[in-house]
């Protein structure tokens, strides 16, 4: 049905599987009673129930918070994202505002949530298509050759992921550490790093896998770490709060490469 139609039939009818507030009595949450059923649920595993509408054991919900913790929640002003945080705390923005917009900033294509999206992908069709190690090499090089890059794999400036040991020690504790996607990310890790290529599996190749493994479609994953940079932001926006107003790395004026006038009266 498309048209006039579906707007008459949507007209003060919103029909969800989501939930509802029955102001004064009780809130449906996927269909279970947040306050009877879910009232006990822990914060980010509330959010898992309603980014999926499965439930996970605790050893898999430590697994997800273990990812975002190890991999992404640095209170570092530097990097793009916790920057803006900063600049507008600086600036004397709200706190809100400033989280809002280094979250924002977090959908980037090469550091952020549109990269871990990328990962996910790779692994997931690498899995379908490599059935033993002889497939390795055709499949990795014809998608490097297709896509110029390998989800996951590669990082700038530095030959290691200081992340990767300790995310991997976490998920071997919780037993979640030998699924088939995870055993495959490090078969290929191993294949290109000793090609001509020198690509490492990355966190974020890690995390997918691990991700993958649990069963996690692109759209889940991605709504999973949609707020997973936050605990780094925030701190950042304290700490420039805490700061003189406007110290958050100045620049001097000759420091600029500034072209114009000279000098110009208004």
């Amino acid at each position: 049905m498309k048209g006039p139609k579906t707007l008459i039939n949507a007209e003060d009818n919103w029909q969800t599987d989501m939930g509802a507030l029955f102001n004064g009595e009780r809130v449906v949450y996927r269909g279970k009673d947040l306050f009877d059923e879910l009232s006990d649920t822990s914060w980010f595993k509330l959010i898992m129930y309603g980014i999926t509408g499965r439930e996970f054991s605790d050893a898999q919900i430590q697994l997800f918070e273990a990812i975002q913790v190890i991999t992404v929640s640095y209170p570092e002003p530097r990097l793009w994202n916790n920057r803006v945080a900063s600049l507008a705390g600086s600036a004397r923005s709200t706190g809100i505002l400033a989280t809002s917009a280094a979250i924002a900033c977090s959908e980037a294509k090469i550091f952020g949530n549109q990269a871990n999206i990328v990962a996910l992908d790779f692994i997931r069709r690498a899995k379908l298509a490599i059935k033993d190690d002889d497939d390795i090499a055709d499949f990795v090089i014809n998608d490097l050759k297709d896509k110029r890059a390998i989800g996951g794999y590669g990082r700038p400036l530095i030959d290691n992921d200081e992340r990767i040991a300790p995310l991997l020690e976490r998920a071997k504790n919780l037993e979640l550490a030998t699924g088939p996607h995870v055993q495959l990310a490090f078969r290929i890790d191993e294949f290109l790093s000793k090609s001509r290529y020198k690509l490492i599996l990355n966190a974020s190749g890690l995390s997918a896998a691990l991700m993958a493994d649990q069963d996690f479609n692109y759209r889940e994953y991605y709504y999973a770490t949609m707020l997973a940079f936050s605990a780094g932001i925030i701190p950042c926006h304290i700490d420039a709060i805490n700061h003189k107003e406007g110290t958050f790395f100045p620049l001097t004026c000759h420091r600029l490469n500034y072209t114009g006038k000279d000098l110009r009266h208004w």
